[in-house]
């Protein structure tokens, strides 16, 4: 089954069933892509516009980024699922000797940063979406601009939802460089993301109440 190929609606009863995927990191990378979508249909909104002709150049350019964006976001809808399998098998190899319990630790601890590429992934380029409503927020028509604060508020969810699917995964790794690097940079992409974000979304509300 692929997951992206799925109606809306399947694709939510998938994710209301008692399955292992699709979940937390499949939704955030949904949210993600639907953010960058957001931004591609206000830039196509804004292509053309007279009083905006003077950025076609800086528009067709953002254009090409979000599409680029949206589709690797939907990329990682599948990339999360097909690394959470092997995981959960992992979680229920057997442990009765310590041959056993030594490959079930090795297997898991591989398992488990293949699971922490995709949040990892998500949280990267939910912030790259946010930086280019950041960057369209000022050169789009106003009577589309409440569609930027909508993805704004698209990739926020998922910059904020994939943190705590990288967290998850970390706090089961036991290599502390991989653990320490990856911790910081999901901190600082959190910390700046959700400060664009709402950068952005406030001046969308000063731009609607003017």
């Amino acid at each position: 089954m692929v997951l992206t190929e799925l109606s809306c609606r399947d694709f939510a009863d998938e994710l209301a069933a008692k399955k292992p995927v699709p979940g937390g990191g499949g939704a955030a990378a949904l949210a993600g892509a639907l953010g960058a979508a957001l931004n591609s249909m206000v830039v196509n909104y804004s292509v053309g516009k007279k009083k905006l002709l003077q950025f076609e150049e800086q528009h067709m350019d953002i254009l090409r980024r979000a599409d680029i964006l949206r589709n690797e976001l939907l990329d990682l809808v599948e990339k999360d699922a097909k690394s959470f399998e092997p995981l959960s098998r992992a979680y229920i190899m057997p442990k009765e000797t310590e041959q056993e319990q030594k490959i079930k630790e090795e297997t898991l601890q591989k398992c488990l940063k293949e699971a922490c590429e995709a949040p990892l992934e998500t949280l990267k380029l939910s912030y790259e979406g946010i930086l280019l409503h950041e960057e369209l927020i000022e050169i789009c028509t106003k009577t589309i601009v409440s569609d930027v604060g909508v993805g704004i508020q698209c990739l926020k969810a998922a910059i904020n939802s994939a943190y705590l699917n990288v967290i998850i995964n970390l706090n089961s790794i036991t290599d502390e460089e991989y653990v320490k690097k990856n911790l910081e940079s999901s901190k600082k992409l959190l910390k700046d993301g959700n400060e664009k974000a709402d950068e952005v979304y406030e001046r969308v509300i000063e731009i609607l109440s003017n």
